[in-house]
């Protein structure tokens, strides 16, 4: 008899000790549903405390093909935190078969949702066609007039098809062409031209050959966000634009074409240097019956050119002055590059294979 109670007293024990486990387990249920930082299909960089950036909150969106932009915003975003302590994340084209980042692949960017409680949105994007829900938030980030920093492709974001919803924000849509859109003939260019102030027209440098040294544009010298950018060379080749550009666009830097791809060659002497076209402008933007906003658009821009510390700071101070912090620009803030940075030179095809989310989230 005392042994059966003993068996039973046993059992008791055994069946309290998982119910009470399994209560446990339900209390820490909703901390325990959070996708931990690793396992989010996007990186985010905390920034450092005590620093004018700390409570502003910048998305960088990446995916391109051939600039690297993967690689250019990562680093961009690891400045911003560390340095000057804004929270960012960093968007990727990320491949659904195997969840590596793959700019080839122009259909998913997880996390776009994230700029719903952005302050700003830095864009390194070329020819995207985002399903309707995605471009949904792109949208709506632009119709509530939050500034905007688009950077070299971006001129040529989208290239969506002209039965879709938002055909209009493609980089050759023409009313013409679109007539039951009902977009009017100001949405001619798509987002670049609408938004940035320009789309896709073509290189006006010799594109690998002839190199870019950036010339702050007369009357723009006293401009907060070209604070101590005296020396800005980029391997990348000057776009293309049509003068004037539209609006209130407002050049801040133009781009000298140089003889060749070295910081010390000489500018070319020929048509291509006059008149130098701008290579990044100021530009108030609106879409539809959305806010009024601000964008800074740079041509300039690949995971190479952030090895110059002038066009670093280029990009950095265009982010204090959008995020209305030009008083606090400085002409020697840090811009130190972060980590081990070893940026691919630009290309099709010649992306990084393999690399996952969590090997950026926990590099330094």
């Amino acid at each position: 008899m005392k042994t059966i109670v003993l068996r039973m007293l046993c059992v008791l024990a055994f069946l309290w000790t998982i119910a009470a486990t399994n209560g446990l387990n339900a209390q820490s249920g909703p901390a325990s549903a959070e996708t931990p930082a690793e396992k989010k299909p996007f990186v985010v960089f905390e920034g450092t405390p005590g620093k004018p950036g700390n409570g502003k909150h910048i998305v960088l969106v990446s995916g391109d093909e051939e600039y690297r932009s993967e690689e250019m915003l990562t680093q961009l975003a690891r400045i911003l935190s560390k340095h000057h302590g804004f929270r960012c994340t960093v968007l990727y084209a990320i491949d659904p078969k195997d969840g590596t980042i793959n700019p080839v692949v122009t259909d998913n960017i997880p996390g776009l949702e994230t700029l719903e409680k952005a302050d700003l949105m830095v864009m390194f994007l070329r020819f995207r066609n985002l399903p309707d829900d995605r471009m949904q938030h792109i949208v709506n980030y632009l119709k509530s007039g939050r500034p905007l920093l688009g950077i070299r492709t971006s001129t040529h974001a989208f290239n969506i098809p002209g039965d879709r919803k938002w055909a209009r924000y493609s980089f050759n849509f023409n009313e013409n062409d679109n007539l039951n859109t009902g977009a009017g003939p100001d949405w001619n260019g798509g987002f670049g031209r609408r938004v940035l102030g320009e789309t896709w027209i073509d290189h006006h440098g010799h594109h690998k050959v002839e190199a870019t040294r950036g010339v702050i544009a007369p009357g723009a010298e006293q401009h907060p966000i070209v604070r101590g950018c005296n020396d800005v060379f980029v391997p990348t080749d000057v776009y293309k634009v049509r003068l004037p550009l539209p609006g209130d666009s407002k050049p801040l830097v133009l781009g000298q074409v140089l003889e060749g791809m070295l910081p010390t060659d000489k500018p070319v002497d020929n048509e291509k240097n006059n008149p130098m076209m701008p290579v990044l402008w100021t530009k108030t933007y609106q879409v539809d019956d959305g806010k009024t906003g601000q964008a800074v658009t740079s041509t300039m821009g690949s995971a190479l050119d952030m090895q110059s510390e002038g066009f670093r700071r280029l990009m950095v101070n265009s982010c204090y002055w959008l995020l209305g912090m030009g008083s606090q620009i400085k002409p020697d803030s840090n811009v130190k590059i972060v980590g081990d940075y070893q940026p691919l030179g630009f290309g099709f095809g010649e992306n990084k294979k393999g690399v996952h989310i969590s090997d950026l989230q926990n590099a330094e």
